[in-house]
């Protein structure tokens, strides 16, 4: 299975923020879509960063309250790991255990197109290997 398998079933809508947003816009965003991470656009729709609940955490130990009215660009990740549409399930697995990552912005040809999180990956294989299990089954059943 490929990303582009994954956003055809979940869509390719993708929280954004442009970088000179405060940290307060960022945690309203999140908490408003119940989602862990949002990626940081430029004006083009190119992948600037990526923000995530933890740089935040991160941003309110070091400055307290004070951090939310810093801007996004100050606590983001820059260089952000980006897969492909045409990039495999197990591709993703492997990226996002060897970086420690949970979210992987995917982009062709230099835009944003989609997002992938781990628990898209994982209950994409879930479902693989029910697939795979009932076939069996049914192979054996007609044997």
């Amino acid at each position: 299975m490929t990303v582009s398998s994954i956003l055809k079933d979940k869509g390719r809508d993708v929280a954004t923020i442009t970088p000179e947003a405060t940290l307060q816009d960022a945690v309203n965003m999140l908490a408003a879509r119940r989602i862990g991470a949002i990626v940081v656009t430029d004006f083009a729709d190119r992948v600037a960063g990526i923000l995530s609940e933890r740089d935040i955490v991160r941003a309110a130990g070091r400055n307290g309250g004070d951090a939310l009215t810093e801007p996004v660009s100050a606590h983001m990740t820059r260089e952000v790991v980006t897969c492909a549409v045409d990039d495999s399930t197990e591709k993703l697995m492997e990226m996002m255990t060897a970086g420690r990552m949970r979210h992987l912005p995917v982009v062709q040809d230099g835009k944003l197109v989609g997002i992938i999180s781990i628990g898209d990956v994982v209950k994409r294989r879930i479902a693989d290997a029910e697939l795979e299990a009932e076939s069996l089954k049914a192979y054996i059943a007609s044997g």
